[in-house]
């Protein structure tokens, strides 16, 4: 990848969805990853709550707070040049009222984030998008299946199953277009339906479970590196395994402490041979 070139903005996003040109989207929770994933060339980073399950250990990101977003956007922003990174908006960060999710929204911004995202499109929530966007905050919009809402959901259900559904989305998803959101993440919905919301908008969807046809596509990191323990989505593609280069590395590493292989010479430092010297004659005395 040319590291000179230019760095993401939103007229970027905008020229791809008009040429038809795909998105690459990627999460990132640290510095040397996100430094990584912005070297290989992907346009945008998210700061997703999904760290806290992957980061964190909890078992569903309506755990994670506001403090948790600004200490990893500030890391991942560290590590970028290039990519747009936007970070999401954590539970009950954006529901109270439009000045709390101004002054946490701008938190995010200033450790480092080019936009947030934020889940749903009920009248609260598209006030509170076309408030940010009023004080110059870019919103990405977030629609199908909300982790956020999954009490409300019951579970990890696939939205927009029928015609009558995915008129209801993009209905939803039009309203946040008209209240200011960039992009849209698209998240576990038919194939069929998110092509058809994506050809009625103007705006570029990121797709997630959502099949080729959205204009873009973002995954979990740790889902794509094999890393995470739990069971892959069927919409992951597993690019390698980490999980067993990393607990062969760890397992390679104990076994030569304890075998007193590692450090080696090749490892340590060493005093010169006068002062090595020293020592054995203070040993003598």
């Amino acid at each position: 990848m040319d590291n000179n070139l230019k760095p993401v903005t939103l007229k970027t996003f905008q020229r791809m969805k008009e040429t038809g040109e795909k998105i690459t989207m990627l999460t990132a929770y640290d510095f040397s990853t996100a430094k990584y994933i912005d070297e290989a060339g992907v346009d945008s980073i998210l700061v997703g709550d999904s760290l806290g399950m992957t980061i964190l250990g909890y078992d569903t990101t309506i755990k994670v707070t506001i403090d948790d977003m600004i200490t990893f956007t500030k890391a991942v922003s560290n590590g970028v040049k290039r990519a747009f990174v936007t970070a999401d908006l954590p539970f009950l960060s954006y529901h109270v009222s439009k000045e709390q999710t101004i002054l946490n929204a701008g938190k995010l911004i200033q450790a480092g984030a080019k936009a947030v995202k934020l889940e749903g499109a009920s009248d609260f929530i598209l006030e509170e998008v076309s408030h940010l966007t009023q004080c110059g905050i870019n919103v990405v919009g977030h629609l199908g299946f909300t982790p956020q809402y999954i009490n409300a959901i019951g579970g990890y259900y696939i939205q927009g199953k029928s015609y009558e559904n995915t008129l209801k989305l993009l209905q939803s998803a039009k309203k946040l277009e008209d209240n200011g959101a960039f992009a849209l993440v698209l998240e576990m919905v038919p194939e069929e339906s998110a092509k058809f919301i994506s050809e009625n908008l103007t705006i570029p969807t990121i797709g997630i479970g959502a099949g080729k046809y959205c204009d873009g596509q973002v995954l979990v990191i740790d889902d794509v590196l094999g890393k995470y323990p739990g069971n892959l989505p069927k919409f992951v593609k597993q690019y390698t395994n980490l999980q067993e280069i990393m607990k062969n590395a760890i397992s390679q590493y104990n076994n030569e402490v304890k075998a007193g292989e590692f450090p080696s010479s090749s490892y340590s430092f060493n005093l010169p041979e006068e002062e090595r010297e020293k020592f054995e004659y203070s040993y003598n005395q």
